[in-house]
């Protein structure tokens, strides 16, 4: 999850900048976590506090954790960035799922790769963490790509095997160089979530699919948590690039990250 967390931090200043360019500082002052870490560490919580209390991972049991984190955290930060209509949720308790189709589904997904201990429940996962906002056939697909592709990552799928995955959901026939000087930024899931993929597909390491993802010049932050929560599952994150970004966390990426750390160690054979 640390891979969505500095692909969100390294992408916030420079989202909507329309940056074509893979050279730029990966940290600076205003470098910052937004609603898309935040998100991610509440989805994670959630699942951790399930998984703590041996509770049933079903969707009954699962999203009105879902819900609580979300809008918990949310409302702590209220200034994080969150779109129009999913902050309007986050302040009323009353509002359920609004079939939003934006790629909000994707940025806090990461969980469901690292929390299913299983391809199917990855997928499963996901798409529960999804239909609390975003219950849209979209968001759902996006959804079960990114955690699907992470927990294939995690078990030491190679590229090939990745890609031909995650074209049942997505064509990715469109190169990154074509992309780049192409790509008209958008904030859907089927309008940012194959260019994110196709940028850690064609990665060398984790800081080139950060590269990659910001020089598509959209919705930079979002695109790089999607790319780097896959980088990291695929390539790990060096240690000074984990380092800088490690400085920025919150309380409550950090208490995420400890929770799933703990319920691993039990969860070892």
């Amino acid at each position: 999850m640390k891979g969505a967390f500095i692909g969100d931090v390294v992408g916030s200043v420079y989202e909507w900048s329309g940056r074509r360019s893979r050279q730029f500082p990966l940290f600076g002052r205003h470098s910052r976590p937004t609603d898309d870490s935040l998100m991610t560490a509440a989805v994670a919580l959630a699942f951790g506090t399930a998984r703590e209390g041996r509770l049933e991972e079903t969707e009954a049991v699962l999203a009105p954790l879902l819900c609580r984190f979300m809008r918990t955290i949310g409302r702590r930060y209220p200034h994080a960035g969150y779109g129009f209509r999913f902050k309007a949720w986050l302040f009323d308790d009353s509002q359920g799922p609004y079939q939003s189709f934006g790629n909000g589904a994707a940025m806090r997904v990461s969980p469901a790769g690292w929390y299913g201990r299983t391809l199917e429940e990855a997928e499963k996962l996901a798409v529960i963490s999804a239909r609390v906002t975003h219950d849209e056939p979209s968001a759902e697909k996006a959804a079960r790509a990114v955690a699907g592709g992470i927990f294939l990552a995690r078990q030491g799928a190679d590229r090939e095997k990745l890609r031909s995955y995650l074209k049942q959901y997505y064509p990715l026939e469109t190169p990154l160089d074509v992309l780049q000087r192409e790509y008209v930024g958008d904030a859907t899931c089927d309008g940012s979530v194959p260019q994110a993929l196709e940028a850690f597909l064609e990665a060398t390491d984790f800081e080139d699919a950060l590269r990659g993802a910001i020089s598509l010049g959209g919705d930079s932050d979002t695109l790089a948590a999607i790319a780097g929560s896959l980088a990291e599952a695929f390539f790990g994150i060096p240690e000074a690039i984990l380092e800088a970004g490690e400085k920025r966390f919150l309380p409550e990426m950090w208490e995420s990250l400890r929770q799933y750390e703990r319920i691993s160690r039990k969860e070892e054979p």
